[in-house]
């Protein structure tokens, strides 16, 4: 029997309060953090938000770092304030941080600087170490180079819902028994970008925010950072580490209705909160109190509602939004919530749901001072694209143990890929065609008999592309409705986000366009090929540079491995333009190479049809790891999938030139080249390396 899942360990910055006994303090005096912006230079001081009362000199100070040596963004500096309490309070000591791994969640990045610097970018050298921190994985990477060196490092970028989609990404691995202590969580500061972006979808207030209440208008944006050290019960007391509470369940599903919009029946949210709740083992009236997404937009609350209602019935439990306190912090906030949520049961209270008055077409939330003993409570984080998750805490262990699963093997039942190559054929092999430019172009795909003309005109071409190949691939593996989507990209819809950040920084904060800013979250692909397939199960998007796609194959493995989807519809995606082909080129990550683009789209499953290309036997991803390391992973691949000998390929970079997803190309490369021996698809760079072992099914 599996172990439960126990928190050793939490961090903690908002508006609200720099760690734990702020924040609660701040909790129990109902005292907000909502206030008119200090830190950040921006023209709307007309919308208040949730900042943290420290510059970014004053968290250098307190993080004893010199930020004349090095890089560093706001987003980074939140995440390390935060995640210096949670270890300290673990008792983790550097030398158990290379068996831990560190799982993120972030959209913003490094964002900050990028509108500061980007013209500069544009047009000298100036300030290219500052633009080499925009991605998300490069913010990670920040955070846990403060402390040191971790066994594995990842990057969930899935909107409103980033952060706690890590836990529930650290829960598998503990569950799959690839770690007995992972570090999860998620920051996200204030920007220009995602404030202006906010606000031209029209659901900022320009009064602090009130959700659930017949007036409320929108809401607040907030930033700040929270971490938790979760491990296994058992490893737990063999540190003699002290239990905060517990990880009961998790529910993640996707609304599958629009980008930004949630649906009138409230779908993914009922979907992933039910999940949560049977993965726990108990009955719903059993929860104690629901620390609910809250917004304060009519949409969202509406919705919300209307999935608690059909979850509970008419005994909903006590909920309340605590983004009244900190502000919407919307990467960050399914962590920080659960830091709150663990407060709420530690103390024995529920806290307020702040200026509420009438409820209206809303149930009526917490909002007077209740003191209450918690045993079990809720926690939802909902993101654009329907991206809904809900994590389920406990105060005390249950004794209850998850079932262990048998270790099912996983099939590539199909590939589909667009890229700046003609399909695959052997004659690459022995006449491999050069990519002639260094910006090469992807070939159109065959999207008109997927996507209606109405909808096409408004999306951009990395989103027909990502539809295309999913068809394709779904439609040669035979199957209808994946279980699950996951999805690998570095930059996302980078095309969108440039054009916003352009005329953000050209033409100044007026009248700034908002379809550009809907598609410009990592999570699009993920999200609208969700939407166009009407598929409600998992839904998740990695970002983290050079392994973001193999950060998504690792997910989709360890949930078919143990049972939880029986299909997943894995994609990676990465459009180029000329200013990420100059990053990719000022960055060196090019060194010689052919920039392009690509989508892929496979289909994994636990069955074979009986055309399957292969068997995906395993995979490592791991960070720095020595050389004795990256040996002994290869071993323990071999060893675990049965496999005696091997061949190893570095991947097809002369095939398909380079960009933060190739390895994705790379593995569709390797089946089709597959023969009679397994073969193990390797990539390295300075900070990654990771195995993919494939073998034909004949060798099954």
């Amino acid at each position: 029997m599996a172990d439960e899942i126990v928190i050793t360990g939490a961090g903690i910055v908002s508006a609200i309060g720099v760690g734990k006994e702020e924040t609660l303090r701040s909790l129990l005096d109902q005292c907000s953090g909502i206030r008119p912006v200090r830190y950040l230079q921006t023209e709307h001081h007309e919308f208040p938000v949730g900042e943290v009362q420290l510059s970014n000199d004053e968290m250098c100070t307190l993080l004893d770092i010199d930020p004349g040596k090095q890089p560093i963004t706001r987003t980074a500096l939140m995440g390390m304030v935060a995640l210096k309490e949670a270890l300290e309070q673990a008792g983790l000591t550097p030398d158990q941080y290379p068996q831990t791994p560190l799982i993120s969640g972030t959209t913003v990045g490094g964002m900050d600087k990028s509108e500061q610097y980007y013209l500069d970018f544009l047009s000298n050298d100036s300030h290219n170490d500052y633009i080499r921190t925009h991605d998300c994985g490069a913010c990670t990477e920040m955070i846990a180079g403060h402390f040191g060196h971790f066994k594995l490092l990842t990057t969930l970028s899935t909107a409103c819902s980033s952060a706690a989609n890590a836990v529930i990404t650290g829960a598998r691995l503990i569950r799959a028994g690839r770690a007995e202590c992972v570090v999860v969580g998620g920051t996200e500061c204030i920007t220009k970008f995602h404030l202006n972006g906010f606000a031209s979808l029209m659901i900022l207030d320009k009064e602090p925010c009130r959700p659930f209440d017949a007036t409320r208008a929108g809401l607040n944006l907030g930033e700040g950072a929270a971490w938790l050290v979760m491990e296994t019960a058992t490893h737990a007391r063999r540190r003699r580490a002290k239990t905060l509470m517990c990880l009961a369940g998790y529910g993640n599903a996707c609304d599958a209705f629009h980008q930004t919009a949630t649906s009138t029946n409230g779908e993914g949210p009922y979907l992933a909160m039910r999940q949560a709740i049977t993965g726990a083992g108990i009955r719903p009236d059993q929860v104690d109190y629901i620390n609910t997404h809250g917004t304060g937009t009519g949409n969202n609350d509406e919705t919300e509602s209307t999935a608690m209602r059909r979850l509970f019935g008419e005994q909903v439990p006590p909920f309340s939004s605590t983004k009244a306190f900190t502000g919407h912090t919307t990467s960050a906030s399914g962590t920080i919530e659960a830091v709150i949520c663990m407060l709420a049961m530690q103390h024995n209270f529920l806290p307020v749901n702040l200026r509420f008055g009438n409820a209206g077409d809303c149930l009526t939330p917490v909002h007077k001072a209740t003191a209450k003993e918690l045993h079990y409570v809720l926690s939802n984080a909902f993101g654009f694209g329907g991206n809904d998750s809900a994590l389920l805490f406990s105060k005390e262990e249950s004794g209850r143990r998850a079932a262990e699963r048998e270790e099912k093997r996983v099939y590539l039942l199909s590939a589909a890929q667009i890229s700046a190559q003609e399909p695959l054929c052997d004659a690459w092999m022995t006449d491999p065609v050069p990519l002639a430019e260094p910006l090469t172009r992807s070939r159109e795909a065959d999207y008109k008999q997927y996507i209606p003309p109405l909808e096409a005109r408004r999306m951009g071409r990395i989103l027909k592309r990502a539809i295309a190949v999913a068809h394709k691939s779904l439609d040669d593996a035979g199957v209808e409705t994946p279980q699950a989507i996951i999805t690998g990209t570095g930059l996302g819809c980078i095309e969108n986000t440039e054009i916003f950040l352009n005329a953000l920084c050209r033409e100044g904060e007026d009248q700034m366009m908002p379809t550009r800013f809907m598609s410009s979250t990592h999570n699009t692909m993920s999200s609208i090929v969700a939407i166009n397939l009407h598929a409600n199960g998992y839904n998740a998007t990695y970002a983290h540079n050079t392994v973001s796609f193999q950060s998504a194959l690792m997910d989709a493995l360890l949930q078919l491995r143990c049972g939880a989807v029986g299909n997943a519809l894995l994609c990676a995606h990465d459009e180029m333009t000329p200013s990420y082909h100059t990053l990719l080129c000022k960055g060196g990550y090019l060194a010689g190479k052919k920039a392009a683009e690509c989508a892929v789209s496979m289909v994994l499953s636990t069955g074979n049809n009986g055309h399957a290309l292969c068997e995906v036997a395993g995979m490592r991803l791991l960070h720095r790891p020595t050389e004795a390391e990256r040996q002994q992973a290869l071993d323990e691949l071999l060893t675990e999938a049965g496999v005696a000998d091997c061949e190893m390929t570095d991947g097809y970079p002369e095939l398909f030139g380079v960009n933060y997803t190739t390895p994705a190309l790379d593995l569709y490369a390797a089946t089709r080249l597959l023969k009679d021996k397994p073969v193990v698809v390797r990539y390295s760079d300075e900070n990654h390396y990771s195995l993919i072992l494939i073998r034909p099914c004949s060798a099954c």
